[in-house]
């Protein structure tokens, strides 16, 4: 009997169940899907309102407003491509594109993104190696005919070559590049090579071996655009329009000049706009692509294609080669990461009044393109990059940070104006 009676009570709460799951079935019937799951919208407004800073006081909130955040690092302006499972999930912007004239920022509007010229113009040279045009293991002098890599003991014992130009361990010289004004003289390609006026950088050299070390170099990338434009016959900048841009439908994207007048002007430190607009940076294959947050997510999710095998710009050879690590945590073009067991590609950027950053899991298809016009900016995508990791449930990108109490000191004696190193592309 009570055998029966547990049957009976088991087979009631069987039934108890199976009637509780079909009414909330028929209620979730009445609920709009909007309210079911989050939509784009309630995601904007989390990662709008889920900042996280990266210093905070004991007792402040673990989390802040964008507003406030940009306000705090003096970044007037900011867009942002969200990528989610390998689509562009939204874009959204925030700000102005000057601060003098309070132009708002639109999802058109185009920004300088520095080193991340780097990754997408070495996407344009790997389509060469695609055509035979370059061998990738072959030394560049073999290429160039209006300028040699200069002899050096280095030199004599290891070549340059495309690969290690690519992934900064050809030994090359000249970290970055401080640009021009835009009402300044701009010097050649062989002069930015020679450190020649009115070059305002020093002479491109191999200062170690070559494929010994990880040395990054932007005078290396010069390098790289000088053996393309030997090959082609053309302007690096019209090859990489016709080639890479147009190809993957970059429309508001272009070397060196900007697109239209919907421009994000530069801003200094201390978020005032600079004098001139912006500079202008002649090391077109280092420095001077100007985009749009979607349309760097589009060259991002471009290059997954292509390492899956999908991609009608790039062969997946191609693709595979740049990520790839070449001696270091560097691939051909972006940087490398492991993350969660997939890998992150990335790049970052700063130019005078500019910061950028776009990231990639080659495998899960999730990322973020953030493009400001302020120096801070660096420090602000980084808590906008948590943010929508948080928001999106993506696990290993960033880990929660404890919060750091500052004691309390006399600050008296250290009052005054400091300056200090600032990034350049």
């Amino acid at each position: 009997m009570l055998e029966t009676r547990a049957y009976l009570s088991l087979r009631e709460n069987a039934m108890r169940l199976r009637l509780s799951f079909f009414c909330l079935l028929l209620l979730l019937a009445f609920i709009p899907a909007s309210a079911q799951t989050d939509t784009t919208a309630d995601r904007i407004n989390a990662v709008e309102n889920s900042l996280n800073p990266v210093v905070r006081l004991a007792g402040e909130p673990e989390t802040a407003r964008m507003a406030d955040r940009m306000a705090f690092h003096r970044v007037p302006g900011v867009s942002v491509a969200v990528i989610d499972n390998g689509q562009i999930a939204w874009t959204q912007t925030w700000g102005v594109r000057d601060a003098a004239s309070g132009a708002p920022v639109t999802t058109d509007t185009v920004f300088q993104v520095a080193s991340i010229s780097k990754a997408v113009s070495a996407s344009g040279i790997m389509t060469l190696v695609d055509s035979g045009a370059i061998a990738l293991d072959t030394d560049v002098n073999e290429y160039l005919r209006s300028w040699k890599v200069p002899a050096t003991p280095q030199t004599e014992a290891a070549p340059v070559t495309m690969a290690r130009l690519l992934s900064h361990t050809a030994g090359t010289t000249v970290h970055g590049f401080a640009g021009y004004d835009t009402s300044a003289a701009l010097p050649t390609l062989i002069e930015i090579l020679n450190g020649e006026a009115p070059a305002n950088s020093p002479e491109v050299i191999v200062a170690t071996v070559p494929g010994r070390q990880f040395q990054y170099s932007g005078g290396g990338y010069e390098i790289a655009q000088l053996v393309a434009e030997e090959v082609t016959g053309e302007p690096f900048t019209a090859y990489m329009q016709a080639h890479v841009l147009d190809t993957i439908g970059m429309t508001h994207s272009q070397y060196r000049t900007p697109k239209g007048d919907d421009i994000a002007l530069a801003h200094l430190l201390d978020g005032t706009p600079l004098a001139s607009g912006w500079h202008v940076y002649p090391e077109d294959a280092a420095a001077s692509l100007w985009t749009t947050a979607s349309d760097l997510a589009l060259w991002a999710l471009e290059i997954r294609s292509a390492y899956h095998g999908e991609s009608a710009m790039l062969s997946q050879e191609a693709a595979r080669a740049m990520l790839t690590r070449h001696g270091s945590s560097q691939g051909l073009g972006p940087a490398l990461q492991e993350v969660i067991g997939d890998l992150a590609f990335y790049h970052g950027g700063a130019n005078l009044g500019y910061r950028a950053y776009v990231v990639l899991l080659r495998e899960s298809g999730d990322g973020v393109a953030i493009l400001t016009n302020g120096e801070g900016g660096a420090a602000l995508w980084e808590e906008i990059l948590s943010a929508v990791a948080t928001v999106y449930d993506w696990p290993g990108w960033f880990e929660v940070r404890n919060q750091r109490v500052i004691a309390e000191i006399d600050l008296e004696p250290y009052a005054g104006t400091y300056h200090g190193l600032v990034d350049i592309t």
